[in-house]
């Protein structure tokens, strides 16, 4: 598949974390304000968990963000370098080092914005139920100090102008809406492919305004059960069920007509629903046994990598669905959103 793929075709947006993983129990999400199988934003009152992770659990650190995980799982099944290039902003400490350097060692072209005043931006990830189920908090930091000038840069909008399709994760709405609303119109006036991501239930709710801006950009947008309900239930959407819902939502304003849009809604172990062009079908999902589940936190990511990879390389949409399925898979098998050893051949040639 490398051969026919060329560097810098897949650009990405989003916020570059270190994710610090514990596992813990209800008592501790409860003494946080924190819910299973969640993302949330931290406030002060979030802060002093860091601290406690670090004094009393078994913390495994591994760099994350929603994009970046995204995109170096995509590197791994490609396995041609710099395919992907991701922008986002970092402090300058140990912490921007490990991300710069884990994305080198990914294959993935980071073209990151320094903050010399803030930290690098840390999530925390709490797993409870053996694993099955993960809480998010994120403390952006940095992360949060991404500006449109870093991507107007001659050398960083030249990434923008050779990608052949964008991928942008729903929390850097959070960030930088200008940013992303720049390179939707960009997709759009060259007739590109532009994607993104619901993320989290509080995305759709809270930053409800910046999504529906960008929106009728979307020719791909993804997203899990809990987010697309937050989705419905924010836009007052009446469904019956989701995949009417996932319907709906591919017949909402779109600005691009010569691209169908396609919801794609993932539910775990059910059936991925996807939505295109006034129908709907549902594609199951492997079963993995339970004693084999170690960290859902960052399968939904590696769906979205595996979706890419062969997305880039043209695959109609089951050999996609086929790919994020098998990353999504892999992950889930081992802590921190993380790939090893090689794919298995019938993925690479599929």
């Amino acid at each position: 598949m490398g051969d026919i793929i060329k560097e810098g075709q897949i650009l990405g947006l989003g916020n570059p974390l270190l994710d610090m993983t514990i596992a813990a129990d209800e008592e501790f999400l409860a003494k946080y304000d924190l819910k299973p199988n969640d993302a949330i934003l931290a406030e002060e009152k979030h802060i002093p968990l860091y601290q406690e992770m670090v004094d009393k659990y078994e913390v495994d650190y591994s760099a994350g963000g929603a994009t970046l995980n995204a995109l170096e799982v995509a590197q791994w099944i490609i396995g041609k370098p710099y395919t992907a290039v991701f922008m986002g902003c970092i402090g300058r400490d140990f912490y921007s080092t490990v991300l710069e350097d884990r994305a080198k060692e990914k294959g993935v072209n980071g073209r990151f914005q320094y903050n010399s005043e803030k930290p690098t931006g840390t999530c925390a990830v709490v797993l409870t139920n053996n694993g099955a189920n993960r809480s998010l908090c994120a403390n952006l930091a940095a992360a949060n100090c991404f500006t449109i000038d870093h991507l107007r840069k001659p050398d960083n909008f030249k990434f923008v102008e050779n990608a052949k399709m964008y991928y942008i994760s729903g929390f850097f709405l959070t960030v930088s809406p200008d940013s992303i609303l720049e390179v939707a119109n960009y997709a759009l006036s060259k007739n590109r492919l532009f994607m993104m991501n619901l993320s989290a239930p509080f995305i759709c709710h809270a930053f409800s305004k910046q999504l529906m801006d960008v929106f009728p950009f979307i020719d791909i947008l993804f997203g899990n059960d809990c987010e697309a309900a937050a989705f419905g239930a924010s836009q007052n959407i009446e469904y019956s069920n989701l995949q009417e819902l996932a319907l709906k939502m591919s017949n909402l304003e779109k600005r691009n007509t010569n691209r169908s849009r396609i919801i794609i809604i993932t539910q775990g172990g059910n059936p991925t629903i996807v939505a295109k062009d006034g129908a709907v079908k549902e594609y199951p999902a492997p079963q993995l046994p339970a004693e084999k589940i170690v960290d859902t936190n960052g399968a939904g990511d590696a769906f979205v990598g595996g979706f890419l990879a062969k997305l880039v390389a043209d695959k109609p949409i089951e050999t996609c669905l086929r790919a994020a399925f098998y990353t999504a898979t892999h992950v889930i098998q081992r802590v921190g959103c993380t790939c090893v050893g090689t794919p298995d051949e019938e993925i690479l040639q599929d």
